[in-house]
């Protein structure tokens, strides 16, 4: 089985657990300690939240200052329209920030949402029935 595991580095393990808790990832305790915390988005995507030292640890580099700089963008599709919106305004709620408007592109609606590092996720819905050409 193939997976997908993002490693992130945060400022604040705990309150980042909190904000992903309040987006919809589920804590596998199996791979948590004081200083990371594995969170659960499907059978197959995990994100790892780590303290900057131990995700200095895996790096020769230095950690990219993600309030100011674009490291990645990572994507989370849903079902819906209202599921997108659900979700970015409980990441909101949880003291999240919404760096742009909605954006449509007929085919596809996306938010996006950062957390409190930074780190930016789209969360969208797709309707390949209305994809130009389809």
């Amino acid at each position: 089985m193939k997976q997908v595991f993002i490693n992130l580095a945060v400022a604040d393990v705990n309150k980042s657990m909190n904000f992903y808790t309040q987006l919809g990832f589920e804590v596998n305790l199996q791979f948590c300690d004081d200083d990371s915390k594995c969170m659960v988005w499907s059978e197959h995507i995990f994100v790892m939240i780590m303290t900057h030292d131990k995700f200095k640890s895996f790096t020769n580099k230095p950690i990219a200052d993600t309030k100011s700089h674009i490291a990645a963008l990572f994507a989370l599709s849903v079902e819906s329209v209202e599921r997108v919106n659900e979700i970015v305004e409980k990441g909101l709620a949880a003291g999240g920030t919404e760096p742009m408007p909605m954006m449509d592109h007929g085919f596809m609606q996306l938010r996006k949402v950062e957390d409190y590092d930074g780190h930016t996720w789209e969360i969208f819905y797709m309707d390949m029935s209305k994809f130009p050409g389809a």
